[in-house]
């Protein structure tokens, strides 16, 4: 099994535009991986992508993706979703197109029924995105709890009775990933977690000083919405799981890569996601 995550970044990436603190200086003068775009994965072995944050291009030419044959979503928030006219760029050739031929081999997007939903309420006044690539034969839409392919199964579990995000598990023979993105804390129970080799998962605050020395008090309200690295590891722990990287790494946190791999030698088990990563099991 081979996973690549495509982007490590979070709602804001890294360097953020017309910003000149040091982190974002830094990233913009050395690229990647001191650079992070949105939050993204990659199954290389299906040919299989996560999300579409808006700089979804510069990631897969990053990791030297040359085939993405399927896109999943976790869940219909702007930074994970609004890359999506990559699928033009895959799939439309605008000189075929203009002698009326249709592309073969139409990319499958699919996720949980009601994230489907939502992404396809997604649009301008002509109307919704994803219906305009299905329309234009670039796509085909599925509705799914599972994905399997070759020796590859991929099951979405709802992190909450709405079903509007989903945690995917992704594994092969006796292996297995749990990727979390975003939008999971309270983290869902499920059995399905037990033993898992890999936990990649987002939505993390890393630290109490934070950019430009903005101190995080402990009744600050991104606290409720967003785990400490402790409660990562109390999940490690509940769940069994091997180890941990953390990703969708926002610049609000202003910590460069080399303050990340600093930070690393301190924690047990715990590895902070850069963009262009490979996890081979």
């Amino acid at each position: 099994m081979n996973i690549i995550i495509l982007g490590s970044g979070g709602c804001v990436s890294t360097p953020r535009a017309c910003c000149n603190c040091p982190v974002c200086t830094e990233a913009r003068q050395k690229g990647f991986p001191y650079a992070r775009t949105g939050c993204s994965l990659f199954v290389k072995d299906v040919n299989l992508l996560i999300d579409t944050p808006e700089d979804i291009n510069v990631s897969l030419n990053n990791s030297g993706i040359h085939k993405v044959e399927h896109i999943l979503y976790s869940h219909c928030d702007p930074d994970h979703t609004m890359g999506m006219r990559v699928i033009e760029q895959l799939k439309m050739d605008w000189l075929a197109n203009s002698l009326g031929k249709k592309p073969e081999n139409p990319i499958e997007v699919a996720s949980l029924p009601a994230i489907l939903a939502d992404i396809k309420k997604q649009g301008t006044k002509y109307g919704s995105a994803i219906e305009y690539y299905e329309a234009c034969g670039l796509i085909y839409t599925k509705e799914i709890r599972a994905f399997k392919k070759d020796n590859i199964l991929i099951e979405l579990v709802p992190v909450d009775e709405q079903e509007h995000v989903a945690v995917f598990i992704i594994s092969s023979n006796s292996k297995k990933i749990i990727y979390a993105p975003c939008d999971v804390k309270p983290f869902p129970k499920s059995e399905k977690f037990q033993g898992a080799d890999v936990l990649i998962i987002g939505n993390t605050i890393v630290g109490d000083i934070l950019k430009d020395g903005f101190v995080l008090s402990e009744d600050n309200s991104l606290r409720k919405e967003l785990f400490t690295l402790d409660e990562i590891d109390t999940i490690r722990k509940q769940y069994g799981i091997r180890e941990v990287f953390i990703t969708h790494l926002e610049e609000d946190w202003g910590k460069s890569y080399d303050d990340y791999r600093d930070l690393e030698r301190g924690l047990n088990l715990i590895h902070f996601a850069y963009d262009g990563l490979k996890i081979q099991l």
